[in-house]
């Protein structure tokens, strides 16, 4: 049961790192969005979209090498502790 505590562990946090970059630039690029629509007075909700759109495109180019990679490593880690994961042994 330890290997498979191991791999959920790892798994919690491969997701965070994965998408915490990903999620914070969306954030921050609608901030300022909103921050530019509040000093021009212009409310249009479609506006926001298209530069989330970009950043976080952007944002998958820049951090999506590293994010497959730790992906990779974490799912070959989950198979070769299937063994101990079905044993349930150490």
């Amino acid at each position: 049961m330890d290997a498979l505590a191991s791999i959920v562990r790892e798994t919690l946090v491969v997701t965070a790192l994965v998408t915490f970059p990903i999620l914070g630039i969306a954030t921050a690029v609608g901030i300022v969005v909103a921050l530019v629509q509040a000093a021009t007075q212009v409310q249009e909700q479609t506006i926001t979209l298209l530069p989330k759109l970009v950043a976080v495109g952007a944002a998958v180019v820049v951090f999506g090498g590293a994010a497959l990679e730790a992906c990779a490593r974490l799912f070959e880690r989950a198979v070769f502790a299937l063994p101990q994961i079905v044993r349930g042994g150490p």
